[in-house]
């Protein structure tokens, strides 16, 4: 699904919503030039660890919780927080729970 789109589009996350034993499964939902959005399903005790993005970016929890460091602080986000990150911000993302969330990639006009 990470065809550019031309046409609205319609589909059930929950059934996108695989999990990894070992790992984390991510699924690209929308590739566009301003914007990506990625979904990702965690298992309890998987983590991506940390790094940086190039870019703005925003998390939004559906199912589970996380422990989300951002900077040098840990924020506990359970089920329907949002997070907005800067561009260059350090950050990593620790499942808690099994957890599913969608990020948001917001690139600039190009």
């Amino acid at each position: 699904m990470s065809e550019a789109r031309t046409e609205a589009w319609v589909g059930s996350l929950s059934d996108m919503t695989e999990y990894a034993s070992d790992g984390t499964v991510s699924k690209t939902v929308v590739d566009e030039p301003r914007v990506k959005v990625v979904h990702f399903a965690m298992s309890a005790g998987q983590s991506l660890s940390e790094h940086t993005a190039s870019m703005p970016a925003s998390i939004h929890i559906l199912e589970g919780s996380a422990s989300v460091l951002l900077g040098d602080q840990r924020h506990e986000a359970p089920s329907g927080t949002y997070i907005y990150m800067p561009a260059h911000l350090n950050h990593a993302v620790d499942a808690l729970t099994d957890m599913v969330f969608l990020l948001h990639l917001h690139r600039a006009e190009g």
